[in-house]
């Protein structure tokens, strides 16, 4: 599957209605998209942005801290695919020991978009969208 890396642009917070939106843009160019998730989701990824801890753990810390106690760290996050309008995405883990670059076994693990981009924050690890993907919703 060939890949294109994308960075977090902008983050839309709504403070009426469920839906919230998540821009992502070509790391190499101008070209973009949003997906729209919802208020939870928004919320744990700006909290993730500005650096927030809460006193106890949220689901999205906990899912990386069974990732490490599981001796894996997330690698990438892929928005993988487009199906009636919907995307779907993954979570790319590798050992901990893997070398950066290097071969390891990887392990995949399907997951909604906005819960790969908040573990993606929350870790600095990068995003990528599918080729296909990206293609048939990039807008300048």
């Amino acid at each position: 599957m060939e890949l294109v890396e994308v960075e977090l642009a902008r983050v839309v917070i709504h403070q009426k209605g469920d839906q919230q939106y998540i821009h992502l843009r070509e790391r190499s160019g101008q070209r973009g998209f949003t997906i729209e998730i919802g208020y939870h989701e928004v919320e744990e990824i700006n909290r993730k942005l500005c650096g927030m801890q809460p006193p106890r753990p949220l689901t999205h810390d906990l899912v990386g801290r069974v990732i490490a106690a599981l001796d894996h760290r997330l690698q990438r996050v892929i928005v993988n695919e487009l199906r009636e309008r919907t995307f779907y995405a993954m979570l790319v883990l590798v050992p901990k020991d893997a070398p950066p670059g290097g071969p390891a076994r990887e392990r995949t693990v399907d997951c909604r978009p906005s819960d790969a981009i908040a573990l993606a924050v929350a870790t600095g690890a990068p995003i990528f969208v599918a080729r296909e993907v990206f293609e048939e919703v990039a807008m300048e």
